[in-house]
Order: structure tokens, then C-alpha cells, then sequence
């Protein structure tokens, strides 16, 4: 096998989060972990959320990834004893989510404040007047906001 680190993670850029399709798994940071030996690579994800019902199928789509670039019998592995944290979505990664209409998490550097919370930038107009309406969006991960300059109301990848 002649692949490096950098080439299995460029590739892995091509599996997208089912949920929002414009960012990767690695810029996502999900991405823990490769390991490349002379008869396999292993490829190491730390769930968002353990309870998250993508994990199979993400976990999928990294194997297929990987086969498809002709690696044979690669090993893709859950790892569910890291914590994942919002911080570890990279800048690339925070500008996808907000093209996509959801305003990024604030970076916490472990240490979430109330603020974190209430303060989300409007994916439309970019505004930080913004209002928490439902800390509960259309899945875990996200609340709904209400932007009070242009009334838009938008969710928000929650704080973690």
C-alpha cells in the first residue's frame, strides 16, 4: 500500500454528513484517527452524538470512500470513548453549515457560557441580534433562533 495520511484525508473529504450535505466528516471532526500499515488502513470517527442514527451509515460511507480509492478491506472503527466537541469543526467547516442556512456554534475552549446560547449569528444577514426561541430543534444538535433584524428565523448547531 503507497497512501499517505494527507491522501486517505483528502479523500474523506467526499463523505458529507447526511444531515447537511455541504460539510465533511473531517471538517465536521469527526475525523480521530488513520492508521497505515503495510495490509490495511484503519480509519478512526468519533460520533457527534452517541446517539446520533447517521453513525451507521456515515460509517458506511467512509468504507465505501476508501474501496472506491482501492484500498482493500479498510477498517473503520466508532470510537466512543473521545468525547467530540463543536470545537473541533474547523473554519472551513463553520462557513459550510452557515452557507447552508445554520448558524456555527461558537467556539467554547471547553468552557460553554450562558451566552454561547443566546448569541447566534443569522445564516441570512449575518446579525448577531438574535433571540433563542427553542433550545430543541429538528434534532438534537440544533435550536431555533429568530433574528430580530431580519426576522428570520434559523436553527443553530448547538454548543458542545
Amino acid at each position: 500500500m503507497n497512501y499517505t495520511e494527507n491522501e486517505v484525508k483528502l479523500w474523506l473529504n467526499e463523505v458529507k454528513d447526511p444531515e447537511i450535505p455541504t460539510i465533511s466528516i473531517v471538517d465536521l471532526g469527526m475525523l480521530e484517527q488513520i492508521t497505515i500499515s503495510p495490509d490495511s488502513v484503519i480509519v478512526e470517527i468519533i460520533p457527534t452524538f452517541s446517539g446520533c442514527p447517521a453513525l451507521r451509515y456515515i460509517q458506511d460511507e467512509v468504507f465505501s470512500c476508501l474501496t472506491n480509492h482501492g484500498i482493500k478491506e479498510p477498517i473503520v472503527l466508532m470510537n466512543r470513548t473521545k468525547s467530540w466537541s463543536t470545537d473541533r469543526i474547523t473554519a472551513q467547516g463553520r462557513s459550510q453549515l452557515l452557507a447552508f442556512g445554520i448558524s456555527p456554534p461558537p467556539e467554547t475552549h471547553s468552557s460553554l457560557l450562558e451566552s454561547d446560547l443566546q448569541n447566534a449569528i443569522c445564516p441570512k444577514c449575518h446579525s448577531l441580534d438574535t433571540q433563542l426561541i427553542v433550545p430543541f430543534g429538528p434534532t438534537l444538535c440544533r435550536a431555533i433562533h429568530r433574528c430580530n433584524n431580519c426576522l428570520e428565523t434559523f436553527e443553530q448547531f448547538k454548543p458542545l
